[in-house]
């Protein structure tokens, strides 16, 4: 069955979904941003089946997620500095909303100009 062109745009604009082993290995790389692994390290960490890996690692690379050198795999650049940034905007917004900036948030006009940093600009 054929989707709507703005439903299509919505589709996994959240990246992996919780529990998937795309999701646990991204996890992973995550909590170690300053190393690199090989397939079978990350395997044996995340708790993901060997023979899952490799493909999820093309997939998540494919969408800028992971970067690959010769053997070794770990988190992108791009993908720390988004998930920096977005629990920063985040943190930053729930200490205005609970009147920590003395003021209160207007979320939302916040959320009318935020930009999403997985987005590419134009």
């Amino acid at each position: 069955m054929p989707t709507e062109a703005d439903r299509f745009k919505e589709i996994d604009d959240d990246g992996p979904k919780a529990g998937t082993n795309a999701d646990e290995i991204l996890s992973f790389l995550r909590d170690n941003p300053d190393k690199a692994f090989t397939r079978g390290e990350i395997a044996e960490r995340a708790g993901v089946k060997t023979g899952s890996v490799g493909p999820t690692l093309v997939r998540l690379r494919d969408k800028g997620r992971v970067e690959h050198r010769g053997r070794y795999w770990r988190v992108s650049d791009r993908e720390r500095s988004g998930g920096a940034s977005i629990g920063l905007s985040s943190s930053t917004a729930a200490a205005r909303e609970n009147g920590e900036d003395g003021g209160g948030f207007d979320r939302d006009g916040w959320r009318e100009h935020a930009v999403d940093p997985r987005e590419s600009r134009d």
